[in-house]
């Protein structure tokens, strides 16, 4: 089913469909609220145990991800993914008003605001 594309597990909540079963039942789990993975630590809960054992780095300190240009070590994967971007130059974020590029996200975002203030000067 990964291979056709097939989607034949559908969410009777939404009509979301899903191509395993074990991805509905989590997705369901968004519906009933239901969070059955709990931090010993601090008490949080999860819906998936892949997050709370992300979360629990939190607690440990563990930092198992290391940058292999200048070897700054970082908790999670996708920190470091960002924090590469500026070991590549890349900036991968584009302001389709100006053409303007930006390495993180968050940065495109302040970015936008000077176009709805430009948008909403009107003259008189």
């Amino acid at each position: 089913m990964i291979h056709t594309g097939e989607k034949p597990y559908t969410c009777e909540d939404c009509g979301k469909t899903f191509r395993q079963l074990s991805h509905l039942k989590n997705h369901i789990m968004i519906h009933t609220g239901e969070k059955p993975h709990k931090c010993e630590d601090c008490g949080k809960t999860f819906r998936q145990l892949s997050n709370m054992k992300k979360h629990v780095l939190v607690h440990t300190g563990e930092k198992p991800h290391k940058c292999e240009d200048c070897g700054k070590i970082f908790g999670r994967l996708g920190v470091l993914k960002q924090h590469r971007l500026i070991h590549t130059g890349e900036k991968p974020y584009n302001c389709e008003n100006c053409g303007q590029r930006f390495r993180y996200l968050r940065d495109m975002k302040k970015h936008k605001l000077i176009h709805l203030s430009d948008n909403s000067v009107t003259d008189t």
